[in-house]
């Protein structure tokens, strides 16, 4: 090591690897995250990365282990929502149709809009609604499992885990509340699904529960009610999708329409048509200020449909990879579109340098609008005083947190930072808060 980088060494030994480039910037910089991140009790023994760059002047404002590897979690939907942006359009393909003299023939497409609850106006179902010819589905699109690379398999009954499939309904999943209605001897408590399902749903005989929940045997569409104390409450449980069984059963019971199910084309010479159902941001948001898993999955294998015409989450990645973003620094791993799976690997620069792209190829007032700003979104509690300053995607798994985005500080800059934490022991909550103090100091120093 040279002299000057000798001199420019800060003395903790926690940041002797600390790249230092601008000795003075990078110096103050690792004071701080040493104190409020690095030598903190609830980081001192886990793994963290940390890259802030200028997109201004090409500068890295600060680097630690900014090259080495992370699970990013949720951060994982950065490069998703990049992918979407860059093939999906100005709004969602929901269904692609052919028509000939005797049917309707409808092409899937992916769009977990379809009868979403947070979508109420819903352009496919109308249009299913008011053709008077024999609706026939189109299947082969579907190249994938129903479960991405890597996911937690006892995680099935979790609303965040709910199956990804070629026509997905209700977001692939049942809503069930527990609400009190009026009876003749007062007020009673039932419980009812969003939609109305025929399969089995069984109640408990354990009725001292305080808690209402529902758990559906693995392998199957069969429901056992545990009713609470609550007098209000609500659970989304995914459902076995079966290919595009299901999907065709609950769109009969919505639109009275029976669809069959083929795997043939109609033949060549059909004109092709497109029904759009929302705008593409309207996903997207949400996609990123809730951290939507399901969206984030399809959004995906929307983005391969339309490159390719076949749904393969992991053709579509090796793709992105090797053209759109071929100049990451490091070459991650990436294995699905949510960050569910522990399988992905990422760099906090390579986080920065996505970042960096999606700014130089989007307006700053789009990006504003999709990623969270404080006090929103999964920043809900965290940067109350930095909203309409920092835009940025949290991830969150059992021993990691991480956050990227965008930071003006005080004095103007414009900013893209990644923080990355990886198996530390401590409460995620207070990890974040390690970490927000750590960006808050930056955005008020500079």
């Amino acid at each position: 090591m040279s002299s000057s980088k000798l001199t420019c060494s800060l003395l903790t030994p926690v940041l002797l690897g600390i790249l230092l480039i601008g000795c003075s910037l990078q110096k103050q910089l690792g004071k701080l995250a040493a104190k409020d991140l690095l030598e903190t009790p609830e980081l001192k023994n886990a793994h963290t990365g940390i890259a802030v760059y200028e997109p201004a002047t090409g500068k890295s404002w600060f680097d630690y282990q900014g090259d080495k590897f992370f699970t990013p979690a949720s951060n994982t939907k950065i490069l998703t929502c990049y992918a979407a942006m860059k093939y999906l359009g100005d709004s969602l393909t929901g269904i692609i149709y052919a028509e000939s003299a005797s049917a309707i023939y409808l092409l899937p497409t992916g769009d977990p809009t379809l009868l979403h609850p947070d979508f109420p106006v819903q352009p496919v179902v109308r249009f299913l609604q008011q053709v008077k010819k024999p609706l026939v589905l189109i299947s082969g699109s579907w190249q994938d499992q129903r479960w991405g690379t890597g996911w937690s398999w006892d995680d099935y009954n979790a609303d965040y885990m709910p199956e990804r499939s070629e026509l997905p309904v209700y977001g692939n999943v049942i809503r069930f509340f527990q609400a009190q209605v009026p009876g003749p001897r007062g007020p009673e408590t039932t419980v009812y699904t969003q939609p109305e399902i025929s399969w089995p749903v069984h109640f408990s005989t354990d009725t001292g529960n305080a808690v209402f929940s529902v758990r559906r045997l693995y392998g199957e569409n069969d429901f056992t009610v545990s009713q609470g104390r609550e007098k209000l409450r609500q659970q989304d449980v995914p459902f076995i999708t079966r290919g595009n069984e299901t999907a065709v059963l609950l769109l009969k019971d919505t639109t009275g329409k029976v669809i069959s199910v083929s795997d043939k084309n109609p033949g060549p010479g059909l004109p092709v048509r497109r029904i759009r159902s929302q705008p593409l941001d309207s996903m997207l948001s949400p996609m990123m200020h809730r951290s939507d898993n399901f969206f984030a999955e399809q959004s995906l294998l929307m983005v391969s449909d339309a490159i390719f015409g076949r749904m393969n989450d992991q053709q579509v990645i090796d793709t992105l990879l090797k053209t759109d973003l071929s100049g990451m620094p490091q070459s991650p791993a990436w294995v699905d579109g949510s960050g569910l799976s522990r399988f992905n690997l990422f760099t906090p620069r390579d986080l920065v340098w996505v970042l960096g792209k999606m700014q130089r190829e989007f307006p700053a007032s789009r990006l504003h609008g999709i990623f969270a700003t404080g006090n929103t979104g999964t920043l809900a509690g965290f940067y109350r005083a930095d909203s309409g300053y920092i835009y940025a995607k949290t991830g969150t798994l059992n021993g990691v947190v991480a956050i990227s985005g965008y930071l003006t500080t005080r004095k103007n800059k414009e900013l893209i930072f990644s923080v990355l934490v990886n198996n530390h022991h401590s409460s995620g909550r207070l990890v974040r808060r390690r970490v927000e103090q750590f960006i808050q100091r930056l955005r008020n120093a500079y």
